[in-house]
């Protein structure tokens, strides 16, 4: 296997409505989409999207949602490796103004232990600190391999201490900052005393906080996509892992600014459409974000 990703799998309900109703009452919807969610599992599905063989190690129950996800996975060549659950996990998501909220239902009680994998041939690992025990194996195994291991930090799970000290590339969330009461720029320090080559703060509209392979610090803006165009912010970060493990992958000897220039143009395009499944860029659609939109700070003044 070429890339492998670990983590939960849902299955994403996105709704689009005015309001979330209360009590008895009842809402109608806009629109809608089902598609598989979970971190690593939709980094992995955008990967696999922007042409690389992908491998998933992730949670299958057997039921209905765990055949549609099965499907899914299948529409995209990705190879499952379950690791088996009694019941799918659920999240249900409110896109709302240029944020969201999710409510969601997890079965994370495993009923086997680690799948073991061969991953001798492996360049690549992808992390979201979900399935500690298995993303902790891969981890020190794919180090010793000198494949490259990449972490999305979106928040303090068991172990990512730990954890971080096998990891090549970690891009955080401002929640893993605030969870370890740290400011972006302390964090950025933590990751760099972890061992991490490559280290990032993610703040949503305003970018990304992040140092390089010689350790100099820089901020780098998202693309100013307007708002009018933007429908679901969800799962743009999850896009935004994948694509850059994708270009890592292309071109792993390319800077790692062109690699998350690239990533920073895929989630340009996830979040005007509703769904993970939806806003999977293709490579032309990153070439059109790339066109189409300038970096926030390289905006002309009205």
């Amino acid at each position: 296997m070429d890339a492998l990703f670990i983590g939960h799998a849902y299955i994403d309900v996105t709704m689009r409505a005015p309001r979330m109703p209360l009590g008895d009452q009842k809402a109608l919807a806009h629109d809608y989409a089902v598609s598989f969610g979970g971190n690593a599992v939709t980094a992995g599905f955008a990967c696999a999207k922007l042409g690389h063989p992908v491998d998933l190690l992730t949670t299958l129950a057997p039921d209905w949602l765990g055949h549609m996800f099965m499907d899914m996975a299948h529409t995209y060549g990705i190879d499952v490796h379950p690791r088996r659950v009694a019941r799918s996990s659920l999240s249900f998501v409110w896109p709302n103004d240029g944020k969201r909220a999710i409510l969601r239902a997890r079965d994370d009680t495993y009923l086997q232990g680690v799948p073991r994998l061969d991953i001798s041939e492996t360049r690549l690992l992808h992390l979201d600190g979900h399935m500690a025990d298995a993303a902790l194996h891969y981890a020190k195994g794919a180090r010793a391999r000198g494949a490259l291991v990449s972490l999305d930090g979106g928040a303090l799970r068991p172990c990512i201490e730990e954890l971080t000290g096998y990891v090549d590339v970690a891009v955080v969330a401002e929640k893993l900052c605030e969870q370890m009461s740290l400011s972006e720029l302390d964090m950025l320090g933590w990751l760099k005393s972890k061992g991490c080559r490559i280290g990032g703060v993610t703040t949503g509209e305003k970018g990304m906080l992040w140092y390089d392979e010689d350790g100099e610090i820089s901020q780098m803006p998202s693309l100013s996509v307007p708002h009018e165009l933007i429908v679901d912010t969800s799962g743009a970060g999850d896009v935004f892992h994948g694509a850059y493990c994708a270009a890592y992958l292309e071109r792993p000897d390319a800077p790692w600014r062109e690699h998350f220039e690239f990533a920073r143009a895929a989630s340009a395009h996830k979040i005007q459409h509703l769904g993970n499944e939806a806003g999977l860029p293709s490579p032309d659609d990153v070439a059109a974000a790339l066109a189409a939109f300038a970096p926030a700070d390289a905006l002309s003044p009205v």
